[in-house]
C-alpha cells in the first residue's frame, strides 16, 4: 500500500468484492441463463434463474478468490495485477482464504437447498479443478495451462441445463465444448498484450514462450472449431434459423479477426480480436435465447 493509514471500511468491502472478479462472474452467467431457457423450451421460472444465477455467482466467486490466494505472489510481479487487493494489503491472505471457502460452501449449500443436487456438485467440482489442475498445477508449469483449465468457466452451461432437468444431456455438452474452445483465442489474445507480465512471473503462458504467429496460428485452429461447435449446436438442440444465421455471421468475424492477428502480429489486432470475443459470447447466447422463444412464441 502506498500509506501506513489502514484500509477504510468501504476499501475493504470493495476489495473482498474485487477477490471474486465480478466482471470474469458476468462473463460466465451470459451464458447460464440463455442454456436454461433451451433445457426449459422457454423461460424457466423467475425464482429457479434467480436461485441458479446467485449460486454460480458464489461458486464463481469463491473459485476466483481462491485464485488470487494461491496467486498473489505473481500479481504483485505483473502490471495487469499489481494493484490487487492482496498485493496491496487491503485484504489479508487468511481472511481472503476464510472468505473464498466461506462463500463456496455457501453456494454448494444454496445450490443444493434451491436448485438440485446436481448442480450444486458441477459448481463445486469446477470450483476445484479451477483451484487444483488450473492454479496449483498447470498455470506455472504448462503453456497449455488455459487450454485445459478453460474447461472450468464451460461449467455453467451444464449447471444451467442440470438446474432445469436434473441431468446433463448432449446439447449442454456442445455448449461446454464451444465455452471450452472460445477460451483459448479469448485470452491468448489478452495475453499477447500481457506478454512481459507472464515473462516477468515465470507463468508460462503461450504468448510469452511462442511467438505471436505461432499464437496466432493456434488462435486460427481454436477459432475454426468453436464455429464448427457452434454450427453442430443447431442440429443437437433443434435450433432455428435465428440461432443458424446469427451462429455463422458471428463465427465469420470470429475467424476473420483470428486471421488479422496471424497478419499483422499487433497487439492492436489482438486487443480487437479479445473485445470483439467478449461481445460474441454475448450476442451468440443472446441469439440462443431469442431462437428459443421465439420458436416457443414467447
Amino acid at each position: 500500500m502506498s500509506s501506513d493509514a489502514p484500509p477504510t471500511v468501504r476499501r475493504r468491502a470493495l476489495g473482498f468484492v474485487a477477490l471474486t472478479k465480478p466482471r470474469i462472474i458476468e462473463l460466465l452467467l451470459i451464458t447460464t441463463v440463455p442454456t436454461m431457457v433451451v433445457a426449459e423450451h422457454g423461460l424457466p421460472s423467475v425464482w429457479l434463474m434467480i436461485a441458479t444465477v446467485l449460486g454460480g455467482t458464489l461458486a464463481a466467486g469463491g473459485a476466483n478468490a481462491i485464485n488470487m490466494y494461491v496467486d498473489r505472489d505473481i500479481d504483485r510481479l505483473m502490471e495487469r495485477t499489481k494493484n490487487r487487493p492482496l498485493v496491496t494489503g487491503v485484504v489479508q491472505p487468511a481472511e481472503a482464504l476464510i472468505f473464498a471457502v466461506s462463500i463456496e460452501v455457501a453456494a454448494f449449500a444454496w445450490l443444493w437447498a434451491t436448485v438440485n443436487l446436481l448442480s450444486a456438485a458441477l459448481a463445486v467440482a469446477a470450483c476445484l479443478f479451477y483451484v487444483f489442475v488450473y492454479t496449483l498445477w498447470l498455470k506455472r508449469s504448462s503453456s497449455s495451462n488455459i487450454v485445459i483449465g478453460g474447461a472450468a468457466g464451460a461449467a455453467p452451461v451444464l449447471i444451467g441445463w442440470s438446474a432445469v432437468t436434473n441431468t446433463v444431456d448432449w446439447a449442454p455438452l456442445v455448449l461446454f465444448a464451444v465455452i471450452f474452445y472460445w477460451t483459448p483465442p479469448h485470452f491468448w489474445a489478452l495475453a499477447i498484450k500481457y506478454r512481459d507480465d507472464y515473462t516477468a512471473a515465470s507463468v508460462p503462458m503461450l504468448p510469452s514462450v511462442v511467438s505471436t504467429r505461432t499464437t496466432a496460428a493456434r488462435m486460427i485452429v481454436y477459432s475454426a472449431i468453436l464455429w464448427a461447435l457452434t454450427l453442430l449446436f443447431a442440429p443437437v438442440a433443434g435450433m432455428g434459423p435465428l440461432y443458424l444465421v446469427s451462429a455463422v455471421a458471428l463465427g465469420a468475424v470470429f475467424m476473420a479477426m483470428a486471421i488479422e492477428v496471424f497478419r499483422l502480429q499487433t497487439t492492436r489486432a489482438a486487443m480487437r480480436l479479445f473485445g470483439y470475443s467478449i461481445t460474441y459470447l454475448m450476442l451468440l447466447f443472446g441469439a440462443i435465447a431469442a431462437d428459443e422463444l421465439v420458436r416457443n412464441g414467447l
